[in-house]
């Protein structure tokens, strides 16, 4: 029976529903958009994340067979019935300076220390609120509420939450009332940058909202016909090998299939000068580290570099972007410069994988560290909390 998932986790016996895109497009993997990660209670909450193509994943083929219009066909892994034919999803708009900036204070917000920075956050929030943004108004106005990163003021908390429920935020409403009618006091931010009343952020917000224009009625009489080409049959071998063990790791298969893009473009007999091997370029220490004994067979190299993976998400409590740079220049790179080491490689090499795979944080599971195997992450955050750094908490 396969389950469909929604973005809150509500129990932890769900199971993941993993579609399969068989269209005449290359072999494509798209994971349900609100799907939670089933991680035996080894790891942190995941979020919602949005359907990502392996067709992206593999060499594109020639630029037409990224214009030919198919419907997809979804099959279940846990059903091999009759595949049902769903609609082509429209690719998503690009998101607009507010939401980037909201966004982007989100994660300076909510991140756990040492990425938490809630100046940085206070300030990007009151730009995107500057632009008439109803959700960074609200945001804004719980620091004021909580004093984090500001000192706490309720009657600038009341004027945000109420100026973000007349634009539209309806959390904002019950926030509004919880903290009762003040006298409206705009915030500090706001006021320097020109927003003092609520007639004021309304004339912000439509002169950022864009102006819907018509599409093109142009109709084409005898339109070009383009056919797609499939990807290899050994590119689509190596997609399905992901596909069946990355769950077992606790990957992401997307992440899998950005790296192996990236380390060996789907070649199996990929072979570096540095004598990294393989479609996960493993070099013969990492390789014994993790029980590879030919690095050339594809699931064997597979299974160790997702074992690394894993590891090394565990060792940086689930960072993605640290994770993909000790693959690249080693932890002990990433340890020595607490941080991305500053190598252009390694720079270039995150980047890359970034672009498949934008999601900041991946769940992790704690037992595949061995005692005392932490992190400067992990050991700010148990300096931070009281806790003894030297011991090294693992789930069962």
């Amino acid at each position: 029976m396969v389950v469909d998932l929604t973005g809150t986790r509500r129990a932890r016996d769900r199971v993941r529903r993993v579609r399969l895109c068989l269209a005449p497009l290359p072999l494509c993997l798209a994971l349900a958009a609100g799907g939670a990660w089933a991680t035996d209670g080894d790891a942190t909450a995941a979020v919602p994340q949005p359907v990502l193509s392996a067709h992206d994943l593999l060499p594109a083929q020639n630029a037409a067979s990224q214009q030919g219009a198919a419907t997809p066909f979804v099959a279940d892994t846990a059903d091999a019935g009759s595949p049902t034919p769903v609609p082509t999803a429209a690719a998503a708009p690009p998101l607009s300076e507010a939401v980037r900036l909201t966004e982007l204070g989100k994660y300076f917000d909510l991140s756990e220390p040492p990425s938490q920075d809630l100046d940085k956050a206070r300030d990007l929030y009151c730009r995107a609120a500057a632009l008439g943004h109803p959700e960074a108004v609200q945001r804004l106005g719980w620091l004021y509420f909580k004093g984090r990163g500001v000192a706490a003021d309720e009657a600038v908390a009341a004027t945000l939450f109420k100026w973000a429920g007349a634009l539209g935020d309806t959390r904002a409403a019950g926030a509004s009332r919880a903290v009762g009618s003040l006298s409206e006091v705009p915030a500090p931010c706001l006021s320097r940058l020109g927003v003092t009343t609520l007639d004021a952020l309304r004339a912000r917000q439509r002169a950022a909202t864009p102006i819907a224009r018509p599409a093109p009625s142009a109709v084409i009489e005898q339109p070009v016909q383009f056919r797609t080409t499939p990807a290899p049959a050994e590119q689509r071998r190596i997609v399905a090998m992901v596909l069946q063990h990355a769950r077992a790791f606790h990957l992401d298969p997307r992440l899998v299939l950005a790296i192996v893009r990236a380390e060996s473009n789907f070649d199996a007999a990929a072979l570096s000068p540095k004598n990294a091997q393989g479609l996960m370029q493993l070099i013969p220490d990492t390789a014994r580290r993790f029980s590879v004994e030919n690095a050339f067979d594809p699931m064997e190299n597979l299974k160790g570099g997702m074992a690394y993976v894993r590891w090394l998400l565990a060792y940086y409590r689930g960072d993605v972007t640290l994770t993909l740079a000790a693959y690249n220049a080693g932890e002990g790179a990433v340890d020595r410069f607490r941080g991305v080491p500053p190598y252009a490689e390694t720079l270039s090499y995150v980047q890359r994988i970034r672009a498949f795979y934008p999601f900041d944080r991946h769940p992790y599971v704690t037992r595949v560290l061995a005692a005392g195997e932490r992190s400067w992450i992990a050991n700010d955050v148990a300096a931070s909390s009281g806790a003894d750094p030297t011991v090294t908490t693992r789930s069962r």
